[in-house]
């Protein structure tokens, strides 16, 4: 006897069959092709990331490896997790633990962190938005999901100024996580609670000249 599941999914691939759906044409008239100059890039990008409660520093990029080391001791990470292919340099600020992260880790032993720092692949100046594609330096979702700091390093020539210019950066294929500041929530009374779905402190380290 088939399942009620069975069922319904037998009765949808039936009516697939015998109405074919006409070809649908989606519009793709976005505004397009927007600029700012670097110094309003970064304020408004900056200013969005605030709102999301994230802590923001900018530095140069000869200043990566201590920004991002103060970030880490000023929240006590003494364990942190790396993708593959971070660039090492970034870490020689900081004097913890550092394991790079495997596909057999598993969410249990990811939870032993304190911290990740990794990579981004853009960013939306509009939006506050970081993108994470998992390619080199960025990881896996679980990575930069699980331990309750990320520390993510963003290029200022990578963020853009609307979402069309954003996504246009991005590989349609490759795995894209999108991050708008620490993880939020509010239960019934509308009372904010933080670090449910992801890392309860987002600390975004913005290479001005890179």
């Amino acid at each position: 006897m088939n399942s009620a599941r069975d069922t319904v999914l037998g009765r949808i691939r039936d009516a697939l069959t015998l109405a074919p759906a006409p070809p649908v044409v989606v519009p793709r008239a976005y505004r397009a092709g927007r600029t700012l100059p670097d110094d309003e890039r970064l304020a408004l990008f900056t200013d969005r990331l605030l709102d999301y409660k994230a802590r923001v520093h900018s530095c140069t990029a000869d200043r990566t490896a201590e920004v991002v080391g103060e970030a880490l001791r000023e929240h006590g990470a003494r364990r942190i997790g790396a993708p593959p292919g971070l660039d090492a340099r970034w870490l020689t600020g900081y004097d913890g633990e550092v394991r790079e992260d495997r596909p057999d880790v598993s969410p249990a032993q990811l939870d032993t962190l304190d911290a990740v720092v990794t990579a981004s692949a853009a960013g939306c100046a509009e939006t506050g938005t970081i993108f994470l594609d998992g390619s080199t330096g960025q990881g896996r979702r679980a990575l930069s999901l699980v331990p309750d700091l990320h520390v993510c390093v963003v290029d200022l020539s990578t963020v853009e100024a609307g979402v069309p210019e954003a996504v246009a950066r991005l590989t349609p294929e490759r795995p894209t996580t999108l991050i708008s500041g620490p993880s939020a929530t509010s239960d019934i009374e509308l009372e904010r609670v933080e670090g449910v779905h992801g890392p309860r402190t987002l600390v975004v380290v913005i290479r001005t000249d890179a």
